[in-house]
């Protein structure tokens, strides 16, 4: 039972994860004229979300800012910590 439970989780995710995607695609394809400007609030929550999705799976999703850009913000984040 619990596989069964699991299992519709991870395809109930799965599919929200495709929406989103197309979602993103469809936002980028109409601010593409544009350069986007990000506040410190937007780049300290894309930092904080993307460093445990790693660079690898951030090249599939992030569609904002490269992942380069998103990690270089956590490192930035981090070390303003310290």
């Amino acid at each position: 039972m619990v596989l069964l439970v699991a299992g519709w989780m991870n395809r109930h995710q799965e599919q929200a994860i495709v929406y989103l995607r197309a979602e993103n695609r469809v936002l980028r394809d109409r601010i593409l004229e544009r350069r986007l400007r990000f506040t410190d609030a937007e780049r300290r929550m894309l930092a904080l979300a993307g460093e445990p999705v790693g660079r690898a799976a951030l090249r599939d999703i992030a569609s904002l800012a490269s992942p380069e850009t998103v990690l270089r913000w956590y490192l930035e984040l981090v070390a303003r910590k310290y």
